[in-house]
């Protein structure tokens, strides 16, 4: 059994196989950027070996660094984690060149399905149905906008060495593919260091289905079943469940089938996914799934296979990587419950998913799931990384009960100043067609206004706000105002003229006068009357210059100050659109002086590891324009200056 292991990775999956590296009696080794320096999974670690500056080109993808610093802390063997170095080949025989032990798949499996164009071919020899489309070499934008006209639209363009939703653009028409092209191509070559694709058809009513698969060096494959990861935004999977809903056994024997001869065509050692996607226009047959890609590596959802079949897919990669075999035979599994997972992320749904970043200064995931997790309270989110910071895993005897103690989960979510997408899974959850299970990747395009929205904060909570905020501001946290028999109200706060001037509001010696205050940036008023008082449940606090409400996965501002963000991603009401995070500007459309439109795109920012486009907020001129492609800005800086126009 290996003894030490060195973690090329971070954050969440870093701490994941710490546990279980932990519970089997082996020491870990960390690595860490600058950025990562004080981060969660460098204190859990027995050691922590520091590789270079934030950017991960200059630290967690130098394959020669992670090396260096497992032979100088006398690790054993290198777990890649996912994402980063996880499927890079060179790197896989780069470790066993060394002398190390490599806890992945050969790196001749990797090689054979890294580039989904091969991949592809390869599965078709094997017999495995694979979706029609073009994955030649010719990669001319001419000659690849022909093929797209051949397939016929819409089309999917995909990064031939993507992975995570990465370099992949939905095309409907031939008047997009250019632009679509370009942008997935950019997005390709930063993420993969490989910009060329392929073009699939794309499917209408696609579910994304995925069965995951364990091999050892004695020629032992299994499967454990299917995973359901169709609730996707831009091709980042939102929730996933074990096992897929509409299931039969028939299609699930002959799709899990086909996914051990896919393992078996590459000689597949250790965990990997072949991902499917199927045609549910007519629910789930067998003869409407197609072979997409393998994923040849630890999945982010692999939490809900461990839930609903008790095996720990950690411990079986550790065990096969020291020459045992697959712990139990394919007749030993079996499928017990329903479980589900829902991805915490550092991001506003309300101004279309822009990454959040800030030190966590409210950090409870509360106790109703298994919380997966990178940080913890104090932690700073950065903007060099991947913005999930969770993953809420539960689950039950049925999809029901999994479901029902997922959304309890979300809404106990309480973080702050960082936001977070907990209400959005929650509304996601409380979708009907997502209840009903008759859902495709397309649900959350189709409803994003209505699961993004935020629910009006009503005179009962404006009025527990601002009982909140006195008994807060009086050292009190229990108090209440003291209601005279005439109903009206008194509160003795120390320094209470401070408090007029620094939130706003007055308490009157006059039954029910109106209190006049901002809830999310919006002016309102309450009275404040004896039906509306009380309300201690909700999680309030003070950060920076505003109170907040945390609760149910929404957080609701209480400020004196109204600062109204309107429109789209990065823009403000009065036409200065800031730059939502610290980033790289890769591409400016208009010019100082031009006519826009309402949602009109204004540039695209690079951060986080993705391209982020900032509109219009309405019908203008461009007044000011302070964006430069090719530039790095920070957070807040003035980038573009929208005048209104004139009616």
């Amino acid at each position: 059994m290996i003894q030490s292991l060195l973690i090329a990775n971070r954050g969440e999956i870093a701490c994941r196989i710490i546990r279980t590296a932990r519970e089997m009696g082996i020491r870990t080794i960390a690595v860490y950027s600058d950025a990562d320096a004080k981060a969660l999974h460098v204190r859990q670690a027995d050691e922590a070996v520091h590789i270079g500056p934030s950017p991960t080109r200059e630290s967690y993808l130098v394959g020669e660094k992670i090396i260096a610093a497992a032979k100088a802390s006398g690790a054993q063997a290198i777990h890649p984690g996912y994402g980063f170095l996880s499927e890079n080949a060179e790197f896989a025989q780069a470790v066993v060149d060394a002398g190390l032990v490599w806890v992945g798949p050969n790196p001749a499996s990797i090689t054979a399905m890294g580039l989904k164009d091969a991949a592809k071919k390869l599965m078709a020899e094997a017999g495995v149905p694979v979706t029609p489309g073009y994955m030649g070499e010719n990669q001319d934008p001419d000659y690849l906008a022909e093929q797209a006209a051949e397939i016929g639209y819409p089309v999917l363009i995909k990064a031939v060495a993507g992975g995570g939703g990465k370099g992949m653009r939905k095309v409907d028409s031939a008047a997009d593919f250019a632009d679509a092209l370009a942008s997935c191509q950019r997005e390709a070559a930063a993420s993969f260091g490989n910009d060329h694709v392929l073009i699939e058809k794309y499917i209408l009513t696609p579910r994304h289905i995925e069965v995951q698969i364990f091999g050892d060096t004695h020629g032992n494959v299994v499967h454990l079943f299917e995973r359901d990861c169709s609730l996707q935004r831009r091709h980042q999977k939102v929730i996933e469940e074990a096992p897929a809903p509409g299931m039969d056994e028939a299609t699930r024997a002959e799709l899990c089938a086909a996914a051990v001869r896919a393992a078996k065509a590459v000689d597949y050692v250790g965990a990997g996914t072949i991902e499917f996607i199927a045609d549910a226009s007519e629910g789930l047959r067998a003869d409407r799934i197609w072979f997409m890609e393998m994923n040849t590596r630890l999945q982010v959802e692999h939490p809900v296979t461990e839930e609903i079949t008790g095996v720990d897919l950690v411990e079986w990669q550790l065990r096969v990587a020291s020459g045992e075999p697959i712990p139990l035979a394919q007749n030993e599994l079996a499928i017990d419950g329903w479980a589900m997972e829902a991805r915490l992320y550092a991001e506003d749904p309300t101004t279309g998913f822009l990454p959040s970043t800030g030190t966590l200064v409210e950090f409870d995931l509360g106790y109703r799931a298994r919380i997966d997790s990178g940080v913890e309270l104090g932690d700073l989110i950065s903007p060099y990384y991947d913005p999930m910071i969770a993953k809420l895993i539960t689950s039950g005897p049925n999809r029901h009960a999994a479901g029902y103690r997922l959304l309890e989960a979300v809404r106990q979510v309480q973080v702050w100043p960082v936001k977070t997408n907990a209400a959005f899974l929650g509304s996601c959850l409380l979708d009907e067609d997502f209840i009903a299970g008759n859902f495709d990747t397309g649900l959350i395009q189709r409803k994003v206004d209505a699961l993004t929205t935020a629910p009006p904060v009503d005179d009962a909570e404006k009025s527990a706000g601002v009982l909140n905020l006195l008994r807060a501001e009086s050292g009190d946290p229990m108090r209440s105002p003291l209601q005279r028999p005439d109903g009206s109200l008194d509160w003795s706060v120390h320094n209470s003229s401070r408090l007029n001037s620094l939130f706003g509001f007055r308490l009157n010696n006059a039954p029910n006068r109106l209190i006049r205050m901002t809830v999310d940036g919006e002016p309102t008023s309450v009275r404040l009357a004896e039906p509306l008082l009380g309300n201690r449940n909700k999680h309030y606090g003070r950060y920076g210059d505003a109170w907040s409400r945390l609760g149910e996965g929404f957080v609701h501002r209480f400020t004196l100050e109204s600062r109204f963000h309107g429109g789209t991603a990065g823009t403000a009401g009065d036409g200065a659109i800031l730059s939502p995070m610290p980033g790289k500007i890769i591409a400016v459309e208009v010019a100082a002086g031009d006519t826009v439109v309402k949602g009109q795109k204004l540039l695209t920012l690079e951060a986080m590891k993705m391209e982020h486009s900032l509109t219009a907020p309405f019908d203008g001129v461009v007044a000011e324009l302070n964006a430069v492609a090719g530039a790095q800005v920070q957070v807040e800086a003035l980038l573009v200056k929208i005048d209104a126009a004139e009616e």
